[in-house]
């Protein structure tokens, strides 16, 4: 990260929900990645569904718990697309789905999730963990099995996700993403409007 972004990120308010939107999923925004996690202040959560909701960017509220919201944020038909692979399609039939639609897809996710997160006792929540979520925030397979595999140690390198294989490709993935974030953060700093930046990539995906 280069210095006038170190600089810019000093003197942001990273609390506020643009802000967040876009240190958190800026490769989403551009179009570079398919999904990503917005965890933000339930208080939020109105004013992302309402920018969001005439976008390319679609959303799911995936959890809500006390004080934050954790939102899907998604590219439809490139997670339609992805998600209709042999592998994947075998994957997370072997995970319990029977139902491929999205929304199905989600709203027994959503479930897990749940449980995931309201389980007790806590040491024995990690096993309740759907990895599924991995490949539907559209991360490689190869990378997913190796988590579950290796119980979330022993990865070859940390970034976006934790790799298992591959890494140089996946690695210059990551610089990219760290590039469009960047870039956004930079456009912020100079005053343009978070609906702006999303409706000017949009045109260009």
């Amino acid at each position: 990260m280069s210095q006038d972004i170190i600089d810019i990120l000093q003197n942001m308010d990273t609390e506020k929900m643009e802000n967040q939107l876009i240190l958190q999923c800026a490769p989403v925004i551009v179009g570079m990645k398919m999904s990503n996690l917005l965890i933000i202040q339930n208080k939020h959560l109105r004013q992302i569904c309402k920018l969001l909701s005439h976008s390319k960017i679609s959303y799911y509220v995936l959890y809500v718990s006390g004080e934050k919201s954790t939102v899907l944020l998604y590219d439809r038909k490139k997670l339609e697309y992805y998600v209709s692979g042999k592998r994947i399609h075998q994957f997370l039939v072997e995970s319990g789905y029977e139902e491929f639609e999205l929304e199905a897809m989600f709203r027994k996710l959503r479930k897990r999730y749940e449980i995931y997160h309201n389980y007790y006792p806590v040491e024995e929540r990690k096993n309740l963990f759907p990895h599924e979520l991995g490949l539907l925030l559209g991360y490689p397979l190869e990378d997913v099995q190796g988590f579950i595999q290796n119980a979330g140690k022993n990865f070859l390198y940390p970034g976006y996700w934790k790799v298992y294989y591959n890494v140089p490709p996946k690695l210059a993935l990551f610089q990219r993403y760290e590039m469009a974030k960047e870039t956004l953060i930079e456009l912020v700093s100079r005053g343009v409007g978070i609906a702006e930046i999303i409706d000017a990539y949009s045109g260009l995906s």
